[in-house]
């Protein structure tokens, strides 16, 4: 059997809900991490916990493209698609190439699962307009998956649950990857349920040695490990998780105990989740009765010394904001987590959006200036919850830390750090000179940050409120002198945080004729396009913001120097609002998309192609 070297390759696994596509997809992709692949992943499901059985509305599909040098995206179009039922291939048709490879589960294309998946004939592959060079494998996954398990005792439903490990042993075999990786998850997963480990091993073994006896002219594949990565330990890792161990490595570097009060919501219950397992390195979590009291807990572990976090969707950071108006007001330190979400209201719960940026940037009563920063890739996210919490620390202030559906279930490769060498925590703790003179309005002259005091300093007791202060005794004051001072205080605090981040770096085309203007999850998608573009002799560059408030300071000088610039992002236009608020005069292009989906490459380069043009 021929083996063909491929630089890159997107596979996609697709089925009903219940059909274990994401497990599928996970275990896949965490193997070629382990493998030394470049990954990055797109689970795609409905919001509905289960559709009827075999329909277009129940499709749950995941997406990883993986390969031998860096990986942007989790891939445009798929070259290899598992389609576990008729509807499953419907729905993916536009989304693989007519070229490619469909692997199929024969039991489930039935007369009556082409009926209710809407074919109007008995020829699924010519009625969505396959190409006859795309190569079908043919594989009865219900059929053999009973055959495999007949000894095992179980019931019917629980062995056709296990036909998704059948289908991840195929598609090992396709690609030349060895199963023993996949089978120590499997271990770690199902470590107290030993008969259900035993089976889905016996299954996924057999779907891989299947494979290997396939009497058919097919061309399997194998992807290199990549060349280029730097000496170290390697894992893939979704957003949720990095989220929660960069607030945990935040909190060690610290010294400070992790607190996180929240309240469930998708996409960001995994969060919580995460952290609520890890009492082996001090972590306290409250599941609150509602999101004001998930923050408001957050809040008073804050003013007892903690390093305190609360994490929601949209609607949540709704229901948030009178508190933390509160912490503003109060000037604690407190790290609050917005996973972006398709909106308004309950909207599309697990479809990706960029939409709560000026909520974000806005969404409080009076003056209320707050960091903001954004994570761009699922492994960004420790770095950028780690930098989050850093800022929150040594500055007193709430910080929003900005990620989104496509990043928190979406996986990447990750680099284990070790802890020496991230950066410095020092909270602002107030010097022993202000002990027995110490109040709450108390502050660093040059930079405005108010002395952090926690019970349990002798000298250093306090009252703390959401009046307004004095700004010399902090008692409660409603002087108008006072208030404007106090305003312009916590204001330039505020601005005074643009000495402690990085300049944004634009990378690309030096000399561009375009530059390209993006923030948060979009750069692996705006990083895409414009390789291809500069790739067939056009110039064009992309700076990618992360830290959102305050702007870098050299952002009004980087995009000056650009006749054309276009900001894209996955909303209305809230971030090129915000930059002609900050700098006078400038001339912004825009490409926009609500569709709660992410961009992809292709679109990009025809916007860009189009304003070069222009």
């Amino acid at each position: 059997m021929n083996v063909t070297e491929l630089d890159n390759v997107v596979v996609r696994f697709s089925g009903d809900s219940g059909d274990g596509m994401q497990l599928t997809g996970t275990l896949f992709s965490n193997l070629s991490a382990i493998l030394g692949n470049e990954i990055s992943t797109f689970p795609d499901f409905p919001a509905e916990i289960r559709a009827p059985q075999g329909t277009l509305g129940g499709v749950s599909g995941f997406q990883v493209h993986l390969g031998s040098s860096k990986v942007y995206t989790p891939g445009d179009i798929a070259d290899v698609l598992v389609a576990m039922n008729p509807a499953a291939l419907k729905v993916n048709a536009k989304g693989v190439k007519k070229t490619g490879i469909v692997v199929i589960d024969t039991d489930s294309f039935g007369e009556k699962d082409l009926e209710k998946a809407g074919y109007k004939t008995d020829n699924p592959f010519e009625e969505l307009g396959f190409s006859e060079v795309t190569q079908i494998i043919p594989v009865p996954l219900t059929t053999l998956t009973k055959a495999s398990l007949a000894d095992f005792g179980m019931d019917n439903k629980a062995v056709v649950r296990s036909k998704n490990m059948f289908a991840l042993g195929v598609v090992c075999w396709l690609f030349n990857r060895p199963i023993d990786k996949a089978i120590h998850f499997l271990e770690n997963k199902f470590i107290k349920k030993p008969d259900l480990l035993k089976a889905n091993v016996k299954v996924l073994t057999d779907g891989y040695n299947y494979g290997n006896n396939l009497h058919l002219n097919i061309t399997t594949f194998r992807i290199e490990k990549s060349s280029n990565l730097p000496k170290g330990t390697y894992t893939s890792i979704d957003g949720n998780k990095a989220t929660a161990w960069g607030l945990i490595a935040a909190a060690e570097k610290a010294g400070l105990k992790l607190f996180l009060g929240s309240y469930p919501i998708t996409p960001a219950s995994d969060i919580m989740q995460e952290l609520a397992s890890r009492k082996d390195v001090g972590v306290i979590t409250v599941q609150a009765e509602d999101e004001i009291a998930g923050i408001c807990t957050a809040i008073g572990a804050s003013f007892a010394g903690c390093l305190a976090a609360t994490s929601t969707s949209g609607p949540g950071l709704s229901l948030k904001s009178e508190a933390i108006g509160l912490a503003t007001m109060a000037e604690l330190p407190l790290v609050v987590i917005d996973v972006q979400r398709g909106g308004p209201s309950t909207g599309m719960p697990t479809k990706t959006e960029q939409t709560d940026l000026s909520q974000a940037l806005y969404g409080r009563s009076g003056e209320s200036p707050i960091v903001v920063v954004a994570a761009s890739s699922p492994a960004d996210c420790f770095y950028y919850a780690y930098m989050a919490s850093k800022l929150a620390l040594e500055h007193i202030t709430p910080v929003i830390f900005m990620s989104d559906t496509f990043l928190a279930n979406g996986s990447s490769l990750w680099k284990l750090p070790k802890l020496a060498e991230l950066p410095d925590i020092k909270p602002f703790k107030a010097p022993d000179s202000l002990k027995n003179n110490y109040n709450v309005a108390k502050r660093d002259a040059a930079t405005q940050i108010r002395y952090w005091a926690v019970p349990g300093m002798e000298g250093f007791e306090h009252r703390n409120m959401g009046l307004e202060r004095d700004a010399e005794k902090g008692n409660i004051s409603t002087d108008p002198q006072n208030h404007q001072k106090m305003v312009a205080a916590r204001a330039a605090k505020i601005d005074n945080v643009v000495a402690c981040i990085p300049d944004v770096v634009v990378e690309g085309a030096q000399d561009a004729d375009l530059l390209v203007v993006g923030w948060g999850s979009t750069k692996g998608h705006l990083m895409g396009a414009i390789q291809r573009m500069n790739s067939k002799g056009h110039k064009v560059a992309l700076a990618h913001f992360n830290y959102i408030n305050p702007l870098p300071k050299n952002t009004a000088e980087t995009l000056r120097k650009y006749k054309k610039v276009v900001v894209c992002e996955l909303n209305t236009g809230h971030f090129a609002a915000f930059l002609r608020s900050k700098i006078e005069g400038i001339h912004l292009e825009q490409y926009n998309k609500v569709a709660g989906q992410p961009f992809n490459v292709t679109e990009l380069e025809t916007v860009f192609t189009a304003l070069l043009e222009k």
